[in-house]
């Protein structure tokens, strides 16, 4: 090779696993990726139209599609049993005992960095050993993009902008944090936010901000 002629060496793709930073490089890169995103749109029905007008509903998170192929035959790897290589993907369908769910993955190739998760894998084996042991397979993986979002819960209620409540006659803290809030005993909320000292003491008309709350 010309010393003047940079290396061009082909990065491998590889699966990093967010909460252990386990990673996991693949045997041989992907011939091809499938990248699909989309939109979800509904019908709004109206009565003597023939083709109903769309109305658009939300994005669709993206998902990423490959085959990913593993060959411990040509190699000639210590441990012939191909499983153990796409066993390692396959295992990160698996829940995680702190969390209930499977972890967060970012896939790795290039400049391509895609955070997901892994959400289906199909192995397909098409070598075998004369004892049986599977020594070449294809691994179907499809990953969906992980997007994070943080939303405030209180008792199974997403907490929503401060809202202004007019005071009316016989009202109570008690009764806007069941109507806002959800749970009554969440008064004190509404009291440390508008620096009320005296919570039975509430004049009609006093202007009153509920946090984060909407009226059920």
């Amino acid at each position: 090779m010309n010393p003047a002629t940079p290396s061009r060496r082909v990065s491998k793709a590889t699966l990093i696993n967010t909460h252990t930073d386990e990673h996991i490089s693949v045997m041989y890169n992907p011939e091809e990726l499938r990248l699909e995103q989309g939109n979800v749109v509904a019908e709004v029905g109206i009565p003597g139209r023939g083709a109903p007008p769309l109305q658009y509903v939300r994005g669709k998170n993206r998902s990423l599609t490959m085959e990913l192929f593993f060959d411990t035959y040509e190699e000639k790897h210590p441990q012939p049993d191909v499983r153990t290589f796409t066993g390692r993907v396959v295992h990160l369908l698996d829940q995680l005992p702190q969390t209930g769910a499977p972890p967060i993955l970012m896939f790795v190739l290039g400049q391509l960095h895609f955070r997901c998760v892994l959400v289906d894998a199909g192995q397909r084996f098409t070598m075998f050993l004369p004892d049986g042991t599977p020594v070449r397979a294809t691994l179907t993986v499809r990953f969906q993009e992980y997007v994070r979002l943080e939303f405030e819960v209180t008792r199974g209620f997403f907490a929503g902008p401060p809202t202004l409540h007019t005071i009316a006659q016989g009202e109570t803290l008690s009764g806007l944090a069941a109507d806002y809030l959800g749970d009554p005993t969440a008064w004190r909320r509404i009291a440390e936010a508008n620096k009320i000292d005296d919570p039975l003491n509430l004049s009609p008309g006093l202007s009153l901000v509920v946090p984060g709350g909407s009226r059920r």
